[in-house]
């Protein structure tokens, strides 16, 4: 009965308009990738021509990567994110893992009064102009600390460490105590190697984030050697404005207006297929530390 009633023809006009639905909506999500990746590739003045979507490169060249790498603000904008996401992804995770180890303590004095005061501005913020008049205040002002101390610790990321260290059992930290072991060792030996998990997803977070930030960095940072590779992006695409790129490359004004299209497609890959490629290698984790830090608070 089960195998006629999979073979029927209901079942399988389901499983074929389901199927060509499912395939139209996978085209519709990577078609403008496709076409994104297949301009870079392509021939400066058939791109310029072109009014369609791109399913492959019109002409293989790679002068677009050779303008985009042969510039040293791209080159100098990749360094300084490297340099924001290490150097604040320290400074995070640190943050965030002191203060929910701290939280998920069952004998800490008003736990759960400070982790409603924390959860305070989840929900009311101050606004812009006091964020820029207290960053200011602090002398962070046009330099690196003003986009990576700002955003150290995100609350929700607090949220989900404390829920999941929540979940290691009591038993495990009373006998650490009998041993003579302190709260950092605790911490460091015991608690961080059990929700490495959930270690690697706020860490994935925080990456991702400030890969993709360029507003802290629009309105603090004055020198253009410390602008991170977002901004550099959002004034080629958003400013239109590729010239620095392209002057040292192509001689003839016309000729840098038929490549401005060329650059713009392969900064965009240049800048996104990083993410791309580190997303699978975090994965893993993504699911078991979300999870983990979802049971219950």
């Amino acid at each position: 009965m089960r195998h006629l009633h999979r073979s029927s023809p209901s079942r399988k006009v389901f499983v074929f308009f389901n199927t060509l639905f499912m395939a139209a909506l996978a085209f519709l999500c990577l078609a403008p990738v496709i076409h994104v990746v297949s301009a870079s590739f392509s021939d400066p003045t058939r791109l310029f021509a072109n009014t369609g979507i791109l399913l492959y490169p019109l002409g293989f060249t790679l002068k677009g990567y050779e303008i985009i790498f042969g510039n040293d603000s791209l080159l100098n904008g990749y360094l300084n994110t490297i340099y924001y996401i290490v150097a604040g992804g320290l400074l995070s995770t640190t943050l965030t893992m002191l203060g929910a180890y701290v939280l998920s303590r069952k004998k800490v004095l008003w736990a759960n009064k400070l982790m409603l005061f924390l959860m305070l501005p989840m929900l009311f913020g101050g606004g812009l102009i006091p964020f820029y008049l207290v960053v200011t205040a602090l002398g962070m002002y046009d330099t690196r600390w003003a986009v990576i101390v700002p955003g150290a610790v995100q609350i929700f990321n607090v949220i989900i460490l404390r829920t999941a260290l929540r979940e290691i059992p009591d038993s495990l930290e009373e006998s650490a105590k009998m041993d003579g072991a302190g709260h950092l060792t605790i911490m460091t030996r015991i608690v961080m190697p059990l929700a490495k998990p959930t270690l690697a997803v706020i860490i994935l977070f925080f990456a991702v984030n400030m890969w993709n930030s360029w507003f802290q960095a629009a309105i603090f940072i004055r020198t253009r050697s410390m602008f991170p590779l977002q901004l550099i992006l959002r004034e080629i695409l958003v400013q239109n404005d590729a010239s620095a790129m392209i002057k040292n490359s192509v001689d003839a004004a016309t000729k840098a207006d038929l490549y401005k299209p060329l650059v713009k497609y392969a900064t965009i890959v240049a800048t996104t297929m990083p993410v791309l490629f580190f997303y699978p290698f975090a994965q893993k984790y993504f699911v078991t530390g979300v999870m983990l830090g979802s049971l219950k608070g």
